[in-house]
Order: structure tokens, then sequence, then C-alpha cells
């Protein structure tokens, strides 16, 4: 097991773009970048249970299981969905409102239930088929079968489960500079339709991922 090697491979792989790491976007924009780190758990939690399955040899079973695999599939893309349309349809930053000062117009931080963030993320990751995919496929690559597995399934899946918080930074600073942008009901609408449909377009995107 070369753990050095798996670093930036591990930072390259959780920077790539889907939903979870829009949600951080999404999250950075609306509640800022420190409740977004904290909803991050709710990710890590989803994406440890699907090491765990992938360590003790489960995963494969669920990647051969055409049943388990659309059931996870459409509950995923169900989901992204019911997200997507509730930011399509919103007027504001999910309760934010738009105050005037003497200067210019601007968005007004709103009080997020960090709970409800974790939560979201939790189910982002958690019905996501793509990260059973992910640490089945990719995992056993960086194993060596001389040593012990669950050693380096846990040291792995360690430096895997870090890198998703140094997305989350990446993806939350980046919406925090994208709020800054936005200083009119009109620009508000925009960025949630946008939003809106990004996560309807990667519920499609979801369903038409293949085993």
């Amino acid at each position: 097991m070369d753990a050095l090697l798996f670093i930036p491979v591990s930072i390259a792989i959780s920077l790539t773009p889907g939903p979870n790491n829009f949600c951080g976007l999404n999250n950075g924009i609306r509640a800022g970048v420190g409740p977004a780190l904290l909803a991050t758990t709710g990710r890590v939690a989803a994406f440890a249970i699907f090491l765990t399955v992938s360590a003790i040899g489960l995963g494969a079973m669920l990647l051969a299981s055409e049943t388990a695999f659309a059931a996870v599939k459409w509950i995923g893309a169900a989901y992204l969905f019911w997200i997507g349309l509730k930011a399509w349809r919103s007027r504001d930053f999910g309760g934010a409102a738009l105050i005037e000062n003497d200067t210019a117009t601007a968005p007004v931080q709103r009080q997020y239930s960090v709970k409800a963030l974790i939560a979201q993320e939790f189910l982002l990751g958690i019905t996501n088929p793509k990260a059973i995919i992910l640490f089945a496929a990719v995992f056993p690559q960086f194993i060596d079968p001389s040593q012990p597995a669950a050693q380096q399934f846990l040291v792995l899946g360690s430096i895997y489960l870090m890198a998703e918080f140094v997305s989350t930074l990446v993806y939350a600073s980046c919406g925090r500079q994208i709020r800054r942008w936005v200083r009119t009901q009109k620009g508000v609408i925009r960025l949630n339709r946008a939003t809106g449909g990004f996560f309807m377009g990667a519920g499609g995107l979801l369903l038409a991922a293949q085993r």
C-alpha cells in the first residue's frame, strides 16, 4: 500500500464535480463556508458506510445486483429532482431576503440548521450508487494483497474522507464568492434556477448511470 501516492489521487477524485460537491457549493452560497464544512460530516458518514461495505466485500455484491443498484439509483435521482425543483421555484436564498441599504441591494445572511444540511449531504451521498462503484473499483488497486486488507482500507479510507473536507472547502469558498456577486432579486432567481437545473440534471445523469 502506498498511502502517499493515494493522497493526490484521493484529492483529485474528491474534487470531481458531482451532487455532493455542488451541494457544498450551494451551502457555501447560502450558509457560508463554516456550515458547509460541518455539513460535510453527513457526506463523510455516508461514504464511510460504503467504505465499510467495500472492505468486507459486499460492494461487489451490490454492484452485481441489478435490483439493488437500480433501487439506489432511482431513490437518489428522485431526491435530486426534489431538491432541484425546490431551488428552481425559490425566489430567495432559501429564506434569506434582500434588503435595501444606502449603496446597494445585498442578500441577508440566514441562520441555517446545520443538522438539516448534514442530513441533506448524507442523503445525497448514501443514494449515489456511483460512490459504491468508486470504492469497489478504485480502492482495491491500492491494496497490497500480502498485507492485512482491513488495516489498509482503514488508512486509505481515512485519507479519502479527509479529502472530502478539502473538496468542500474549495467548493464552499467558491460559493461564498458567488454570493457576493448577487445584488438583485433577479440575480437571486437566476442563481436559484441555475442551482435547481444542475440538481435536476444530476438526477437525469444518475438515471443514465450504468454499473
